[in-house]
């Protein structure tokens, strides 16, 4: 991709709070929140582990196991999310519209913060709406 001068669109989450747009990318910690984000993240990635989620690592190479999903618990709709739990009241739906399209493994993980926080969480993506309600996606997993 270098050699031809090719750049991957990098994938971007936002979600509206108080009339205030937050975006998040990949791996950013330039949010004025970014600790608070990643402290809960860890939290939750323990609770949804405990609730049956397995990290889909095989699309990650060339880095240490550990690293692959640090970079998949980095993603920017996990970031949002995390931040959408943070800031508002149980049972609040949480709204995320994404640029690119969910990978799969946020695509699960999604599922189980659902289930284990027993919020509903709705992504748009490039694709269409996933709306998460206790554990299940309205795609049928079928994006």
């Amino acid at each position: 991709m270098q050699k031809e001068g090719l750049q991957k669109t990098p994938g971007c989450s936002l979600v509206e709070l108080r009339n205030e747009v937050h975006a998040f990318h990949s791996g950013t910690t330039d949010h004025p929140e970014s600790k608070r984000i990643y402290a809960y993240l860890e939290t939750l990635i323990e609770d949804i582990k405990a609730a049956g989620y397995i990290p889909e690592t095989h699309s990650i190479h060339d880095v240490e196991d550990h690293v692959k999903e640090q970079l998949l618990n980095s993603h920017s709709e996990r970031l949002a999310i995390a931040f959408g739990l943070l800031n508002t009241s149980p049972g609040t739906t949480i709204h995320i519209r994404k640029n690119l399209r969910v990978c799969g493994d946020c695509h699960n993980a999604t599922k189980y913060i659902s289930l284990v926080t027993g919020r509903e969480i709705v992504v748009r993506d490039m694709h269409r709406f996933h709306h998460f309600k206790d554990g299940v996606c309205s795609c049928g997993d079928y994006w």
